[in-house]
């Protein structure tokens, strides 16, 4: 690892404009085409991106003014990132999925100056509502309508090149005026309570990981990275930030159920994902073997049960020799190199990261010569802080700390970090910002770790109560709870469960004094509570209020399915604090087969 990381850059458009310099002609971005990839190399890139920094200033942006984007991963995508930050400006991220009420706060918290929309549904979302920072929005495809003054994407670069047409040189004036302790995003995650917190990231801290990436050998300029990861969130930010530090060729599409099929016509030699990309490639190739059976499957289990030998000496230090190194070779060649063709036959390195990947996931792939490199950071770190690496990786850990990266662990194992990438803290908050540090810069990230002896760090537990699911997407659960106690009147506890899972589920109590109620009069009157909560009549009476609760959340918290549980919480049970709060982890563990029922098969077709 680098004791220190020498960085070259002090800004993204620095380091932008560095990398335009030195491979003009290189092969840049890709989006999908009719028939194949369609690219722009560096120089194009530039161009666009220029066009769109002086086409904003002729809309009022001034250096550190905010600049959302509400658009899926797409190439639009960074050349509209890199036109803000190129303008002095900062950019502010919007999932596309957002809800039109967090979308509105967003803008307003953030101050944005000027929305780039992806389509005339991300436009309608500000219908209406009372944005006074908000003065242009910018539509990136189709056309649209709004209050707001309103400009398609191809009008905004056409301002920008009349721009420049007259004073070639305003954006290289303006990038050299942007340091490294400048506002270059704010992107917003889940708080405690549901309502959307703003996490500031500078300069700094993005060209840093971008040198990191290129230093460590995660990414090399003779690769082709294959990128899906919404830009939106900080995996999928960092990941850009090393693309344009070491410049390889990088295809961008967001649709997710298009990897596989892509894979094998793309032939990248890079991927980085989120575990569910890797589960859901698991259960498939699983699936599709299961479903050939016969010597297809035989040959199959075969060829894992020689893999895994193989691996067992590989952990010992050891290698194969003699039959089983025969063996190991025809496993490779019948079974093997097919499945590393089905992701395109060049794979060089996975990279897993935003929540965690299951152990025996990350040994299947790397038996059949796959291996994926787990990291792990937060958007409050710029994303990376720890990864796993060729020359030294163990499964089931985050690996260790990148370049110069800083960690201790507090005195509850609270996993502490200092660096470059840390954010200045979150937007408008300065309590909460003050909470998350240590009086030395320490930022405090709500995981509970272990270090060992090598220096690996396994994450093993939340010490809050946010939870985050195996797609990356943070999840309040005490906000679905309270929402789902408001809706109905029958429910005494509600646990939310889904850290690491790739959906969100709950068990639920029922309250015996309003069961009593509900029952009377019925065949169920009378009945212990183990029995009408069993009872088909209990379920069905809560599912419009399951689906009442789902109406109001976003897409990734909705709960999928849910558990009534045999008897309500209490002290005595051990449930229960004695003021009543409930004991999270003592009834994920008490209930745990309730809970396990339904992630049965989840690996398959879940979302």
């Amino acid at each position: 690892m680098t004791t220190h990381l020498q960085v070259p850059y002090k800004s993204i458009p620095d380091m932008f404009l560095h990398r335009v310099a030195e491979t003009p002609d290189k092969k840049a971005f890709s989006s999908p085409g009719p028939n194949r990839p369609v690219w722009l190399n560096w120089r194009q890139v530039a161009e666009r991106a220029k066009a769109i920094a002086a086409g904003l200033t002729t809309l009022g942006v001034q250096p550190q003014d905010s600049v959302a984007i509400a658009a899926n991963t797409r190439v639009e995508w960074i050349l509209a990132d890199l036109g803000i930050m190129c303008a002095g400006g900062s950019t502010t991220t919007v999932y596309p999925s957002t809800d039109a009420k967090d979308a509105c706060y967003i803008l307003n918290d953030s101050s944005s100056k000027v929305l780039f929309a992806e389509d005339a549904s991300q436009v309608a979302k500000i219908e209406g509502a009372d944005l006074p920072h908000l003065t242009h929005v910018i539509v990136i495809s189709g056309t649209a309508e709004a209050a707001i003054p309103l400009l398609t994407l191809a009008e905004l670069e056409e301002r920008g090149r009349q721009v420049l047409a007259g004073d070639p040189e305003l954006i290289e004036r303006i990038s050299a005026g942007v340091r490294p302790d400048h506002l270059a995003t704010i992107m917003y995650t889940s708080g405690t309570t549901g309502t959307p917190k703003g996490v500031e990231l500078l300069h700094g801290g993005w060209v840093w990981q971008g040198v990191a990436q290129g230093e460590l050998g995660l990414l090399q300029d003779d690769d082709l990275e294959y990128l899906w990861l919404p830009l939106s969130h900080s995996f999928g930010k960092t990941i850009l930030s090393g693309v344009i530090a070491v410049g390889l060729p990088t295809y961008v599409d967001p649709r997710i159920d298009k990897i596989a099929e892509n894979l094998p016509a793309i032939k990248p030699t890079i991927m980085c994902a989120a575990p569910r990309v890797f589960e859901k490639l698991y259960s498939g190739i699983n699936a599709v073997v299961k479903g050939q059976g016969g010597r297809t499957l035989k040959a199959f289990q075969w060829a894992f049960r020689v893999g895994r030998q193989v691996y067992e000496l590989e952990l010992q230090g050891k290698k194969p020799t003699g039959m089983l190194k025969i063996k190991h070779r025809l496993a490779d060649r019948l079974v093997f190199s097919k499945l590393r063709a089905r992701l395109g036959g060049r794979i060089r390195a996975l990279v897993s990261g935003a929540a965690p990947l299951a152990k025996e996931i990350a040994e299947f792939f790397h038996i059949a010569g796959l291996t994926i490199y787990e990291g792990y950071g937060l958007t409050e770190t710029s994303a990376g802080a720890y990864i796993n690496l060729p020359d030294g990786y163990r499964f089931g850990t985050v690996g260790k700390p990148i370049a110069d990266m800083e960690v201790r662990l507090g005195e509850d194992g609270e996993v502490e970090l200092r660096g470059v990438a840390v954010m200045r803290g979150y937007h408008n908050r300065p309590d909460e910002t003050a909470a998350v540090f240590t009086p030395d810069g320490f930022f405090k990230t709500g995981d509970i770790g272990e270090i060992d002896a090598q220096g690996f760090l396994k994450i093993t537990d939340r010490k809050k109560d946010l939870i985050k699911t195996s797609g990356g997407k943070y999840v309040a659960p005490t906000h679905i709870e309270g929402e789902f106690k408001a809706i109905c009147p029958l429910v005494s506890q509600v646990v939310v469960i889904g850290q690491a899972r790739n959906f969100v589920t709950m068990v639920v109590t029922l309250d015996p004094d309003a069961l009593k109620v509900w029952t009377a009069g019925t065949p169920l009157a009378g009945k212990t509570y183990e029995e009408v909560a069993s009872s088909q009549a209990a379920h069905d009476v809560l599912e419009p209020y399951v689906k009442e609760l789902n109406s109001r959340l976003q897409r990734w918290e909705t709960v999928k399915k849910y558990s009534i549980l045999p008897r309500d919480f209490s002290v005595e049970g051990g449930e229960l604090t004695p003021s009543m709060k409930v004991k999270r982890r003592i009834v994920e563990t008490t209930y745990s087969d309730s809970i396990e029922k339904m992630y049965e098969g989840a690996l398959i077709g879940a979302d």
